[in-house]
């Protein structure tokens, strides 16, 4: 990975309501997509389960 390459890329953005955000971004290294959720002062990250409870991947 080169010096101006960035590791994740923002794939979702939706807004909830007047504070309340939620964004998938996905690793391009693993193809993993990871959802982040923020409101307020406050947000969480965490791996996007499907299903099966696996983590997404997108390649």
């Amino acid at each position: 990975m080169t010096k101006n390459e960035k590791r994740f890329e923002k794939v979702h953005s939706e807004k909830m309501s007047f504070m309340d955000t939620v964004e998938i971004f996905r690793d391009v290294q693993t193809g993993v997509c990871y959802m982040w959720r923020s409101g307020g002062n406050s947000g969480g990250l965490t791996a996007l389960l499907g299903p099966d409870g696996r983590p997404v991947i997108q390649h």
